[in-house]
Formats: C-alpha cells, sequence, structure tokens
C-alpha cells in the first residue's frame, strides 16, 4: 500500500514545480506560475497595461527572456540560463557580443564569501545587462575573448496578478498575499505560494464567516497595482496576513502590523504563545515585504507578515542555496497550521451580552455542569464559562477573554457555544 501524502509533502511538491519557472515582475514567467496554481484553485487573473499610473508609480514593461549564455572560445557555455534562471540578471536588456573577460567582469555578479553559491540579482528601473555565478566558476575562466548572449525583449505588454476568492457569511475580507516575482528560489517566494494555495484549498471546502481574498502579485509594484485598483473597496479588508519565506526549518517569525493591535496581531500572538512553538514576535517596520504597502499610512490596514526565518536573516537568502533542500514538508505544514489556527480565532472571535448580567446565573439548573461531568478538563472549561459570563458586555470579544484569563482560545469559544445554546449570552 502507498504511504499516504501529507499536506507538507503536496506543498513541497507544488514548490518543486514551480522552481525551475523564471519569474520576475512581469511576464510569461508569473503566468506559468499562476497556471500552476489555477490546477489547486480556480484564479481571477489580472493583466494591467504597461504605463498604467498606479499611485506615485507606472506599470513598467514586460520582461521576457529566451536564452541567456557566456560561451568560451571553445563554444562551451560556462554560464547557461538553462541550468538556472538565477544566472541573468533579472530585466537584463539584451546583448550579442563578443568581448575580452576584462570588459566582462563589470556585468558579472558573484558571492566572494559563498564561492559556490549564485546570488539573485535584479535591475527593474536601471536599464543594464548582467550575469550571476559561483565565484569559483568565475576564478576558473582564463583570460580571453567570450560571446556574451541574451535573448530577451522588454515590450510594451502587461503586469499580471491574480486573485482567489472563497466567499463568507460577510462581505468583510481577510487579505492573504504573497508575491511571485523571484525566479528559483524555494523558500523565499515559492514555500509562501504554497502554503497561501493550500489555506485557499482548505477554506474552498468550508462557509467561513469572512470572506477570504488570496491575492498572488509581483512584490512592491504588485501590491502597489492592486491597491491603486482597488483603493476604494480597501475598507472591506477586516484583517490581512502577507506569507513569504515560509518553508525554511527556522522558527517562526511574525511581525506586526503598523497599528501594532489589529486582530490578526492579536489572533497571531495568541496562537503562538498558547502553542509552545518555539517563535518570535517582532514589531512593524516600513521594510520588508508587501506589508509595508498595505500598511502605508493612506491605507493603514491590519496586515501583518509571517515567516519562519525573516528575510535576508540566512545565509541562503537571495541565493542559490534557496534551493529544494532549504525548505521542508515539515516546516510548510507548520506555517500552513499555524495560519488554519489563527484564522480560526479570528472567524469565532464575538462580542456577546449577557442576558443574565444580575449576579452569577445558576449553570447547574441549566445542564451546563452536567455537561462537564467526568471531563480531564471540567475546570478549565467552567473557568471559561464564568470568563465569558463576566465579560460579556458587548464590548469585550472572545479574544479578550482568551487573553484576561489566561486560557486557551479554543476552550472560551465552546464555552461561549454552550452558554449561547443555554440561552444566557447573545451576538
Amino acid at each position: 500500500m502507498a504511504p499516504v501524502t501529507t499536506p507538507g509533502e503536496e506543498m513541497h511538491a507544488l514548490v518543486e514545480r514551480m522552481y525551475p519557472l523564471c519569474r520576475s515582475i512581469t511576464g510569461d514567467g508569473v503566468r506559468a506560475t499562476l497556471d500552476i496554481v489555477g490546477e489547486y484553485v480556480p484564479l481571477q487573473v489580472r493583466e494591467v497595461p504597461t504605463g498604467t499610473q498606479v499611485l506615485d508609480w507606472t506599470v513598467p514593461q514586460e520582461w521576457n527572456i529566451r536564452d541567456a549564455y557566456i560561451a568560451d572560445a571553445s563554444g562551451r557555455r560556462v554560464v547557461d540560463f538553462a541550468a538556472s534562471s538565477l544566472h541573468v540578471l533579472g530585466y537584463s536588456l539584451p546583448v550579442a557580443r563578443t568581448m575580452p573577460l576584462s570588459e566582462l567582469r563589470a556585468h558579472l555578479h558573484t558571492l566572494p564569501d559563498h564561492p559556490s553559491w549564485v546570488p539573485y540579482r535584479t535591475s527593474y528601473y536601471e536599464p543594464r545587462w548582467g550575469f550571476c555565478l559561483a565565484q569559483e566558476t568565475l576564478d576558473a575562466l582564463p583570460e580571453g575573448e567570450y560571446e556574451v548572449r541574451i535573448d530577451s525583449a522588454l515590450t510594451d505588454g502587461h503586469l499580471t496578478y491574480a486573485e482567489h476568492v472563497v466567499p463568507g457569511r460577510v462581505p468583510d475580507e481577510v487579505l492573504v498575499s504573497c508575491h511571485v516575482c523571484h525566479p528559483s528560489l524555494a523558500n523565499d517566494n515559492l514555500a509562501g505560494i504554497a502554503v497561501a494555495t493550500f489555506l485557499a484549498r482548505e477554506l474552498a471546502g468550508r462557509e467561513p464567516y469572512y470572506t477570504y481574498r488570496f491575492l498572488y502579485a509581483p512584490g512592491t509594484i504588485g501590491a502597489i497595482t492592486w491597491l491603486a485598483r482597488n483603493a476604494e473597496r480597501t475598507g472591506s479588508v477586516a484583517h490581512g496576513l502577507v506569507l513569504a519565506c515560509a518553508g525554511d526549518r527556522g522558527q517562526l517569525t511574525y511581525k506586526r502590523s503598523r497599528r501594532g493591535d489589529a486582530g490578526i496581531d492579536r489572533a497571531m500572538r495568541h496562537v503562538l504563545t498558547a502553542s509552545g512553538r518555539p517563535h518570535r514576535i517582532t514589531e512593524f517596520t516600513p521594510y520588508g515585504y508587501d506589508e509595508r504597502q498595505f500598511c502605508s499610512p493612506g491605507f493603514d490596514l491590519g496586515v501583518g507578515s509571517l515567516s519562519r526565518t525573516p528575510y535576508a536573516g540566512y545565509p541562503e537568502y537571495h541565493t542559490s542555496a534557496d534551493d529544494l533542500d532549504f525548505v521542508t514538508p515539515e516546516a510548510m505544514e507548520d506555517t500552513l497550521a499555524v495560519c488554519r489556527e489563527a484564522f480560526g480565532v479570528l472567524e469565532r472571535d464575538r462580542r456577546y451580552v449577557n442576558l443574565s448580567p444580575y449576579g452569577e446565573p445558576q449553570l447547574g439548573r441549566r445542564g451546563l455542569y452536567d455537561s462537564l461531568g467526568g471531563r480531564s478538563d471540567a475546570k478549565q472549561a467552567q473557568m471559561a464559562m464564568l470568563w465569558v459570563l463576566s465579560l460579556s458586555d458587548g464590548e469585550h470579544g472572545l479574544l479578550d477573554v482568551a487573553e484576561r484569563s489566561g486560557l486557551p482560545f479554543e476552550a472560551v469559544a465552546a464555552a461561549a457555544d454552550a452558554l449561547h445554546g443555554a440561552g444566557l449570552i447573545k451576538a
């Protein structure tokens, strides 16, 4: 009998499928990536023309690349785009020349401190061309003439992003965002895409309270484009989360929203603390991923960011060492579980009013104590009922109750269900 495939293994397989594609902030690599994601969840793909004004930015020309290489005098490719999409400077201009190594060096990018790794470099808004390669490869090149070819094109086209919406019982939205602009980097980019996709697939089989909007967009310019096109409806975003660097072996890191006390900030803090997982919670900074766009003062959305080891916090960041072995099924499954638990808190966090607020109501004659008989957590469940009754004043939600009482949110939510069923509280 074949072994059962875990969600983590399925996510890793999705990362593996997307890994070879050459992604950038525009182009066919983004579309091919979204085609793969679209096999898991239905997507609404949006195309925004070159030259479109989006807030303070302009949608750039579309970049596509077919081939690129550096060949020695014998015709042997010493650097080959076909071997890795990282080998070309992102958004490189086309070039077809023969030049000496002494001239070529000005267009080469390496990592001397990690001589076997290839760096990831881009030049989106400054017209240049270049190659990225391992320092040890460069060191082995003899002086002489080299054929240099980059078969790329910068043309008027489109910026592409996609959305998947899971309808909820209310129109208020939870926004989940991931970036789709990096080439062959497994953790920074692809793990976040995989976790977001599997979270969307899980929610599609339910009837959630909130409406969930999953955004797959190029970093910075993609989020800015989405905000520009949706500025009038951002008021419906009740909570938000940016997913990035979601698959490495490091401990979970949650970065608060600019507000610092948004619903997602409190839900993540409660879940991470109550679970006993090793974790870090950091304050907002206006640098990082697209949380800085969603949290910009004009929008000030309650959007935090979840990663494992944060951006630039591990040596493999933006290098070829961020490969398929760097991300693990177990880490991605753990990231998915934390998202599931935090959204579960948001889904059930309600304010109630105590319908018997003068003195403690008699729980026994309503069968509420009897329902706890024999339960190993009977004392905790009883305390949860008393706390819910005490703080059900229309001003405090269930997460407030859990934080103040020190009880698990699940115990508090279960107590609220029981009290609501007995007619003692109302939403």
